[in-house]
């Protein structure tokens, strides 16, 4: 059986890309080759919630992930929120990604979408769980030009795999 690890990661930095590999290494996968996935979970996998992720393997591997991430602009936001909703049973289960400027509003759009994929599938469905990364967006632009803030959170599926 293997482990889909959910983290989280929020960061500032001074370019949008800096501070999504900035929220990455804050969950420690900052070091691999993401793949996105869509949305659906192996029936043999378990959903385990951690604070980073352990060691994945080696870096440059490919990592494979369901990913919600949101990166706003210093001034533009109060708060920026990324978060993955999973809904499991003895079979299959579902993950689904949703991203606001508050919490509330991406739970409540996980629990819809997680509702609405329940609906399309004749599984048996007995859990389900939310993790959502929030961060506090500076007020204005920093010394040093634009500031970015970056939430993510993310389904990291197993261990690395070479990627050549």
């Amino acid at each position: 059986m293997s482990t889909i690890y959910v983290v989280r990661g929020v960061a500032n930095a001074g370019t949008a890309m800096a501070s999504y590999d900035a929220a990455l290494a804050e969950a420690n996968v900052h070091n691999y080759n993401l793949v996105a996935v869509s949305s659906v979970i192996p029936a043999d996998a378990t959903v385990e919630q951690v604070d980073t992720a352990p060691d994945l393997g080696p870096a440059g591997n490919r990592l494979t992930v369901v990913e919600s991430r949101a990166t706003v602009t210093a001034g533009t936001a109060d708060r920026v929120c990324a978060g993955v909703g999973w809904t499991v049973g003895p079979g299959p289960g579902l993950f689904y990604e949703a991203t606001a400027a508050d919490p509330e509003t991406v739970r409540e759009t996980i629990a819809h979408g997680l509702a609405e994929g329940r609906q399309l599938r004749d599984w048996t469905f007995e859990a389900e769980d939310v993790a959502v990364a929030t961060a506090d967006v500076p007020d204005e632009r920093a010394d040093e030009g634009d500031r970015y803030t970056t939430a993510v959170t993310l389904a990291v599926y197993g261990e690395s795999e070479p990627i050549l």
